[in-house]
């Protein structure tokens, strides 16, 4: 799932693609979640407070599969690329090698609350440049699966990242997506090399204007929230 060309994306290019991770019928059920309430804690609706146009919902614990399965699927070989970057930027803090291993950190910290999230967007809405931030523990990684298809449900809404590096402007990555693919990308900051040697890029992230139609996303996020 999460390949040494993968991680060479990430190190490359501050995001990497998964393409086909959830297939159309499974993109379609978690989908159709959304009008259902009582799967989640709580809904946000982004005008309200700044953060773009349209709304979404933050699953509750349990969470249901697959997105349980997604989450301690995906963490491990993350959890190594995080390493990696907590070595290279200095950090001195490691993670576990297993996803329920750092929860139980994040638990034991008051950040107990599930964070993978559904976001739906509609004409005219999109998702300002933000960082998924939710308390003291951190990963530096998360993920991004299309559930809608470009072009037959929505027309616009891209995916975007932008890196601001030290005494430069920012740059831009555009990453299209297909129903199903996913986008793994850093939370927050991320290494890069240069001329001197190793220094820390940060990263924020959001959707581009919708033209038309509806586009459902969910969100993976591996550290809980306060």
């Amino acid at each position: 799932m999460i390949t040494a060309d993968i991680a060479r994306e990430l190190e490359a290019h501050g995001c990497a693609l998964l393409p086909g991770l959830l297939d159309a019928r499974t993109c379609e059920t978690i989908a159709g979640w959304y009008d259902e309430p009582a799967r989640f804690r709580s809904t946000v609706v982004m005008g309200r407070h700044g953060f773009g146009r349209g709304e979404y919902r933050y699953l509750s614990y349990p969470l249901p599969e697959p997105v349980a399965g997604l989450r301690a699927a995906l963490y491990p070989p993350l959890a190594e690329i995080a390493n990696r970057w907590n070595a290279a930027l200095g950090e001195p803090g490691r993670f576990p090698a297993e996803h329920p291993e750092f929860l139980a950190r994040c638990h034991a910290a008051g950040q107990t609350r599930a964070t993978p999230l559904l976001l739906r967007y509609g004409p005219g809405d999109y998702n300002c440049l933000h960082q998924d931030l939710y308390g003291a523990h951190v990963f530096p990684l998360q993920a991004a699966i299309l559930l809608s298809e470009p072009g037959r449900d929505f027309d616009g809404g891209e995916f975007v990242l932008t890196e601001q590096r030290p005494r430069m402007q920012s740059r831009v990555e555009v990453c299209p997506l297909r129903q199903g693919d996913a986008v793994v990308f850093p939370v927050r900051h991320r290494p890069v090399t240069g001329a001197r040697g190793v220094y820390r890029v940060t990263l924020r992230h959001g959707v581009s204007r919708l033209r038309a139609g509806r586009r459902l996303t969910l969100g993976v996020i591996f550290h809980d929230a306060e």
